[in-house]
């Protein structure tokens, strides 16, 4: 007999070569039942997979989030299956789970109508109730391209030409008549599937690459109870309200232009000011914690980026000025970071050890050439703004300044309302794939690594772990957020470099008069500002804290012999400091203050014959209502306040 340990430490013998689902039936049919998927020693496996020695075991239902991700691939193949029922000829591309659901890409003649989305859903329904057994078996790799060009699934037979060259046998999982090229996990049947959804159809390029044939993508979500996707239904009405696509464009914080291209936003005063007033804070609270200013170009030559490594690792990422492969001519680009420039104010002279650590900081603008596919508002964008800073310290002077990176990125998170819906993820290097990627040798990873998560552990900071996600130059704490449709992409990263110091001779001399190399630490303190309003829209549902709002004050006269007073009183909050706008216009007073509701502005203020008489503003709060007559040095002195300390 063999023993594995379970989630809660227990020990359970089992005979080596039961399948996993015969040991979690072992353990209870409810959580058999229950079950999605399995990890084995960590990594996750289908309920089809035989343990065959001693191994830590633990179960995935729908609650853990790689149960969901099982859940929801299982889903996407129900839903390719049905289109393969109702469309033959439809081409298979790719079904994944993502963070909000799952989706499917076919080529077909046209996208699906909302009437046809209801048919598919009709018979995914079907394929449901008949629950099929999900059954795996392997191919070689001449075998399973021959069975999928017999198939005429060319985007499959794309896909595992690209595995062959590995001599690995390739996965397939065949339910009824369907058969998909898949690794999986998978549930054991399709009728755990309770309740599904089809959300929408678009268009995406195959591989997000404009230069490919574009696809119809079909989103939806799947449960396996009607009450959660009735429940998550209603979030996503909730969700469609607070989208910042939707609201930002609607409040005037932004806009996008054709003619100007895809992810090229421009931020409308509204957006501007916002995006103004953080910079300021951020720029301030920097300087209190001793970080230096720098501004440097938005482009350099080719070999530059050769020096720091980014055009051999992001050069596809890239936007170039001139041929990037010919040597004879001058070639520019435009940067994607600032490390490489910001080194260069360190290498302005020789350094020393009591120069260390010198914190470089920078409002940046960067330029990056995402596909188009992942286009998506303010929250992934071609041009933005960052907070980008880097660290040039000794080795004792690590985890100090680390931890103060950390403490900083938290203050202004909490500050502007994201910090408590922020997760942290440790994102390291995969040693699988080195070449690929990744520079350094194995010792310098695990050395970086070994340090970095001795830091986070001794902050008894809360992390995932993320292999494969680390920088080419070393690993990095990124914090991640969540928009309302529950994609994630990273809001602050803090990382370790361990290399690049060396690629451009950073040396200083040490205490015992020797040359040394500093650690650098890359960082931003409220990453990238584009996307950082975004979230900001749909967390405060575009009502923003007074601090912050572009506008804060709206005053309205009831009457144009109101007017003189007004704009004293304008004049007065303005003296103050306090962003107002006067609402002059020939409308009567209700559908003012309505409009300034609307419009998210935080305060309003009313002005007719006994604020004039009385020399008094009538107050209304966009949280509290109405708030009655005030003496305006009242009035201001709550203001101020509210935005001193940043009230949310």
């Amino acid at each position: 007999m063999s023993q594995l340990q379970l989630k809660d430490g227990s020990f359970r013998e089992f005979t080596p070569g039961q399948s996993a689902a015969e040991i979690v039936k072992g353990i209870g049919m409810g959580l058999y039942k229950a079950a999605c998927c399995v990890k084995i020693n960590g990594e996750v496996c289908d309920l089809r997979t035989p343990v065959t020695e001693d191994c830590t075991f633990e179960v995935c239902t729908f609650d853990d989030p790689d149960g969901k991700k099982t859940f929801w691939h299982t889903a996407s193949h129900v839903l390719a299956q049905a289109v393969k029922r109702l469309y033959p000829n439809a081409k298979l591309a790719i079904g994944p789970a993502i963070d909000s659901g799952f989706y499917y890409d076919f080529d077909v003649e046209k996208p699906f109508t909302a009437e046809e989305l209801r048919k598919i859903e009709a018979e995914m329904k079907k394929i449901v109730k008949e629950n099929a057994e999900l059954e795996q078996f392997t191919l070689s790799p001449d075998e399973a391209i021959s069975f999928l060009k017999e198939q005429d699934e060319p985007y499959k037979v794309e896909l595992c030409e690209e595995h062959a060259g590995k001599g690995e046998p390739i996965s397939f999982y065949r339910q009824g008549e369907f058969t998909d090229l898949c690794a999986g996990p998978h549930l054991m049947k399709t009728g755990v599937i309770k309740a599904f959804k089809l959300l929408s159809c678009t268009g995406a390029y195959w591989r997000g690459s404009e230069k490919n044939k574009m696809l119809s993508r079909v989103y939806a979500i799947a449960f396996p109870k009607a009450s959660m996707l009735d429940e998550h239904l209603k979030q996503l009405e909730e969700a469609k309200m607070r989208d910042h696509n939707k609201l930002g464009r609607e409040l005037e914080y932004f806009t996008t232009v054709d003619v100007v291209g895809l992810g090229l936003p421009i931020l409308l005063p509204m957006g501007a000011r916002v995006v103004q007033l953080l910079q300021r804070w951020v720029e301030d609270v920097e300087q209190s914690k001793g970080c230096l200013l720098t501004k440097t170009p938005l482009m350099a030559k080719r070999e530059f980026y050769k020096i720091s490594g980014h055009w051999d690792h992001y050069l596809d990422g890239m936007f170039i000025l001139g041929d990037p492969y010919d040597e004879t001519k001058e070639c520019f680009a435009l940067r994607p970071m600032t490390c490489p420039f910001q080194y260069q104010v360190y290498l302005n002279r020789a350094r020393s050890y009591r120069d260390l650590p010198m914190r470089l900081v920078e409002t940046s603008t960067l330029f990056r050439n995402e596909d188009s596919g992942e286009m998506h508002g303010l929250i992934r964008v071609r041009q933005f703004t960052i907070s980008e800073g880097h660290y040039i310290l000794r080795p004792d002077q690590l985890e100090e300044e680390f931890k103060g990176c950390l403490e900083l990125a938290k203050y202004f998170l909490g500050t502007v309302g994201l910090l408590d819906d922020c997760t942290f993820r440790f994102s390291q290097w995969d040693p699988a794939n080195p070449n690929n990627k990744y520079e350094g040798t194995k010792e310098q990873w695990e050395e970086a690594q070994r340090v970095m998560g001795n830091i986070l552990d001794h902050l008894g900071l809360d992390y995932t772990i993320g292999i494969d996600e680390a920088a080419f130059y070393g690993p990095k704490l990124d914090i991640q957020y969540k928009n309302v449709y529950g994609k994630e992409d990273t809001l602050v990263t803090i990382q370790i470099d361990m290399l690049l110091a060396h690629r451009f001779g950073m040396y200083y001399t040490d205490t015992d008069g020797q040359k040394k190399l500093p650690y650098i630490i890359h960082r931003t303190s409220l990453g990238c500002y584009e996307r950082t309003l975004a979230y900001m829209i749909e967390h405060f549902a575009g009502a923003m804290p007074l601090w912050i709002a572009p506008e804060q004050v709206r005053l309205i006269p009831i009457a144009d012999r109101h007017l003189d007073y007004t704009y004293e009183v304008l004049h007065q909050l303005q003296a103050a400091g306090l962003r107002c706008e006067v609402d002059s216009r020939a409308e009567k007073v209700g559908y003012k203050i309505r409009q300034a509701v609307l419009e998210k502005v935080p305060y309003m203020i009313t002005i007719g014959d006994n604020e004039v008489e009385q020399k008094t503003v009538a107050v209304r709060s966009r949280k509290n209502g109405d708030l009655g007559s005030m003496q305006l040095d009242d009035l201001l002195a709550k203001l101020k306040e509210e935005v001193d300390t940043k009230a949310k």
